[in-house]
């Protein structure tokens, strides 16, 4: 793609009102930083696998290794990534700790992110 490919304002033109409106519209940095730091974590294909996995099972990270074909410290790693942006908590249960999604929210936002019917939102998906 050339610069000439890309479509801009001739002339240009400020809507002052409109501009306005839309700088007091943005999120602070902090949560900008926050989203953006919550999206890279999803991009990752392991950890996608592990929030797939997760979505229906609340599993220990003997079983998510074994379902993963990993080794646990391999799964642990991912697992404390995950957790570090709240898409996953966990529980003690004695000597186990088991892992699930952190809440509904995160369920639904990932439910539309990972859920073939919304094959439309992730490009060149197929159909």
């Amino acid at each position: 793609m050339s610069i000439n490919d890309i479509e801009l304002c001739n002339p240009i033109q400020i809507h002052e009102e409109i501009v306005q409106k839309a700088k007091e519209d943005l999120l602070d940095d902090e949560y900008i930083r926050l989203t953006a730091d919550f999206f890279k974590v999803l991009g990752d294909p392991t950890r996608i696998k592990i929030i797939q996995i997760l979505f229906k099972n609340e599993l220990c990270v003997c079983d998510l290794s074994a379902v993963m074909g990993m080794n646990q410290p391999a799964i642990s790693q991912q697992l404390k990534i995950l957790k570090q942006v709240n898409i996953v908590k966990y529980r003690r249960d004695g000597k186990n700790v088991y892992y699930s999604i952190y809440d509904e929210h995160i369920r639904q936002l990932l439910d539309l992110i990972l859920s073939p019917e919304n094959n439309s939102i992730i490009p060149g998906r197929y159909r």
